[in-house]
């Protein structure tokens, strides 16, 4: 396929399209993660209360949005294996947009009293909602306009953005955290990254319009009236696969990824911007090995790719910890640590996505993938942060992340195991 050639330029724009979505959506839940301590005094610190009380109850607010993006992922998947993946797409994105914003907006707990933290859970779910509605479509998206053979590393797009996302996130909390004192992030400038959406999806919603709708879609609207229809229980028994699959992504992602800096400062009595820079390393490890590891497992099968992974997360998750809470661990040996981390979880994200869509047809892949990961993450990533960080304050336990992590990757390497050899190889239309 030449690169100047209409069908070369749809392909472009379908990722570009597909990403930018990805990017907004985690660009914001990583603000909120990064933003934890400072939201939980704003909304969640109640009087008498020790401050990990008001950090469990922020985690348990980022929980809930984590609960209905299933729900999200059956509305807006159906929509979109119905009517199409462009319209889908535009609509969440709109809304989602437009909640991140309002999140900026909301009065603190000192103003509104109990309302405040209300409205900030009742914003978190309907972001919830948008987002269960985008993973699906965005890949669906990206893996239908792929060529045969590049699938992966069309997927790994997906998740390369949703890096840049988390770093975009870590960067701006960092920088905001460096210019501005610690009374006026806590007093206004936390509001700022969440007004940054309202541009961010400017441009998206434009890019989104400009999009064509997937090859694999318009085949499959042409062939209604011919093909049999999947199964309800071959379905159910795909997401269900998948979300054990995706497990230890989900846990390993969110557990790394987003909930590191608050242990650090937590339990570790790690300095706020000491966090975010470690924070900010093990997403740069996460960015550097997905688009790498999306095309090795177009070269060599998904299942050898994510099980290695797997495997290395189970090993190393409590000896990085202990690292990490070594008193002798310099910075930078922390942030080798981390580093390491973060690019183990990009190994599985490069071609999670891919191997995803593989598992579906057509007909109910936006809502069968999205249903998938929507629920793994609800369960593995929304709660991670919850179960972390209660299990520390009942327990003492600080490795207790590691367990976590290892118990995660037990199940996903025996789920991962069962993946075909050949699903790289196969047209998405077989």
């Amino acid at each position: 396929m030449q690169s100047g050639s209409p069908a070369a330029k749809a392909h472009k724009r379908a990722l570009i399209a597909g990403s930018i979505g990805n990017f907004i959506e985690w660009y914001e839940f990583a603000v909120y993660g990064f933003l934890a301590t400072v939201i939980a005094k704003n909304f969640f610190q109640l009087a008498g209360e020790a401050p990990l009380t008001g950090l469990i109850l922020t985690y348990a607010s980022f929980a809930v949005a984590f609960f209905f993006r299933p729900l999200g992922a059956i509305v807006f998947g159906r929509l979109g294996d119905r009517i199409g993946r462009k319209p889908t797409l535009i609509l969440v994105l709109v809304m989602m947009t437009l909640a991140t914003t309002a999140i900026g907006l909301v009065p603190v707990y000192a103003t509104l009293g109990v309302a405040a933290p209300l409205i900030l859970t009742c914003l978190r779910i309907l972001q919830g909602l948008f987002a269960g509605g985008e993973y699906g479509g965005a890949v669906s998206l990206m893996t239908e306009f792929a060529p045969r053979g590049k699938r992966g590393l069309y997927g790994a797009w997906q998740s390369f953005t949703v890096a840049l996302g988390l770093l975009a996130g870590a960067g701006i909390v960092a920088l905001l955290s460096f210019v501005l004192t610690p009374e006026e992030l806590h007093d206004w400038g936390w509001r700022i990254p969440f007004f940054l959406a309202l541009p961010m999806g400017v441009v998206a919603l434009w890019l989104r319009m400009h999009m064509e709708e997937t090859p694999s879609f318009v085949r499959q609207q042409q062939e209604e009236a011919t093909v049999v229809k999947a199964s309800v229980s071959s379905t159910f028994k795909a997401i269900v696969t998948g979300i054990g699959r995706l497990m230890v992504w989900s846990a390993a992602g969110y557990t790394y990824l987003v909930i590191m800096p608050s242990y650090l400062q937590s339990a570790l009595h790690t300095g706020f911007y000491q966090a975010l820079l470690i924070a900010v390393i093990s997403n740069i490890g996460f960015a550097m090995t997905i688009i790498p590891s999306g095309i090795l497992s177009d070269k060599i099968g998904r299942r050898k790719v994510m099980v290695l992974a797997a495997v290395l997360l189970l090993v190393l998750a409590l000896p990085l910890l202990k690292i990490l809470q070594a008193e002798s661990s310099t910075l930078l040996v922390k942030a080798v640590v981390v580093l390491i981390a973060g690019g183990l979880v990009g190994m599985l994200a490069g071609p999670g996505p891919a191997m995803l869509s593989e598992m579906f047809p057509t007909r109910v892949r936006y809502t069968g993938l999205g249903l998938a990961y929507s629920l793994s993450n609800a369960i593995f990533s929304g709660c991670a942060g919850l179960i972390i960080t209660g299990l520390i304050k009942e327990t003492g336990n600080l490795d207790i992340p590691a367990y976590y992590v290892m118990a995660t990757a037990v199940v996903s390497i025996v789920a991962l195991m069962t993946l075909r050899k050949d699903d790289h190889l196969r047209s998405l239309d077989e």
